[in-house]
């Protein structure tokens, strides 16, 4: 029982797991923050282009 224990409290294979999920919810919310801002500025784009044809 305590061996069990011990191998459990030594097995990192979990912790980088968790580590390639954080970073891949870092990268969704930068990518989130970019195109929010891009979509804003083609909305402006295309409504000044339409405003003037």
């Amino acid at each position: 029982m305590l061996r069990s224990i011990r191998n459990l409290l030594k097995d990192d294979t979990g912790v980088t797991l968790i580590e390639y999920g954080l970073i891949a919810a870092l990268i969704a919310v930068a990518l989130a923050a970019i195109l929010g801002t891009v979509g804003d500025n083609l909305n402006t784009l295309f409504t000044t282009v339409s405003t003037k044809v």
